[in-house]
């Protein structure tokens, strides 16, 4: 359940950019200021019927890490408590990311999910090529970002800079792999959700097949066409049924929000 909250969107932008510019991993782009709060609402689909299953919030704040200006973010994610019957979910990932780079320093994931508890922390050492958990030391290549900060680094890809159908590659550490991975981007599209309509950026991600996704270029993803790069919404297949994540509310966004053409209505 954890990866029905959280995959969807993680996933959705889990991956760091390979530039074409020697070290720099960072994108031209910064869609996102301190404060900025992000909430979906996520469904579970099956023949045609909807089922709110829970929602995940996406928050940035400036702060320090030994001296180092970052970004932290965090990502939660939650069953309602109608679902909590069938699986119950009470996820936290934070992340601590360099302003200067856009690259990930420290890594935490807490999760509980019925009864499963995990805890996994992750350090980055970027000079060095290495990620250090409490399952060993790993080499990583450049531009590596963890699940969490790829969300907020994947916002500043420039897809003025592609054509449709170009794909991207992107590098992921998860689970203590390095993962070369890609998304393919489709083109600019104007949709109307159950929350509102939207001008939009279209493209599919590569994901990794596991427990819950089927591999391949299966999932959509669909964020705001302006200078926030918005998620507004996201379609994938799972294993039994498909999953459907919606735009719920926004605060504090940097910039004008002119990819977002009506007002956002409670899906």
């Amino acid at each position: 359940m954890q990866r029905l909250l959280f995959f969807a969107l993680l996933l959705l932008h889990s991956f760091s950019l390979q530039s074409n510019q020697p070290n720099r991993c960072f994108g031209p782009v910064r869609p996102y200021q301190s404060d900025e709060s992000l909430t979906y609402k996520v469904y579970y689909t099956w023949h045609g019927a909807y089922v709110g299953a829970g929602e995940a919030t996406f928050s940035a704040k400036l702060s320090t890490l030994n001296q180092t200006p970052v970004w932290h973010v965090i990502g939660e994610g939650h069953t309602y408590p109608s679902y909590d019957w069938f699986f119950r979910v009470r996820d936290v990932y934070e992340s601590d990311i360099d302003t200067s780079t856009g690259l990930p320093l420290k890594f935490v994931r807490r999760v509980q999910e019925g009864s499963n508890r995990i805890f996994n922390q992750v350090l980055f050492n970027h000079a060095m090529h290495r990620a250090v958990s409490q399952d060993g030391v790993y080499t990583i290549p450049d531009c590596t970002q963890d699940v969490l900060s790829a969300i907020y680094f994947a916002r500043t890809i420039d897809f003025n800079k592609y054509k449709p159908g170009d794909k991207i590659p992107l590098t992921l550490f998860l689970e203590n792999q390095v993962y070369p991975v890609y998304i393919r981007y489709l083109g600019r599209e104007k949709i109307t959700t159950r929350t509102g309509t939207f001008q939009t950026i279209k493209f599919k991600p590569l994901l990794i097949e596991g427990t819950l996704f089927k591999g391949g270029e299966k999932m959509e993803v669909w964020v705001s066409d302006d200078e926030n790069r918005i998620p507004v919404m996201i379609n994938t297949p799972i294993l039994v049924g498909s999953i459907r994540v919606l735009l719920k509310s926004y605060k504090n966004i940097k910039h004008p929000a002119s990819g977002i053409l009506s007002s956002l209505q409670h899906p």
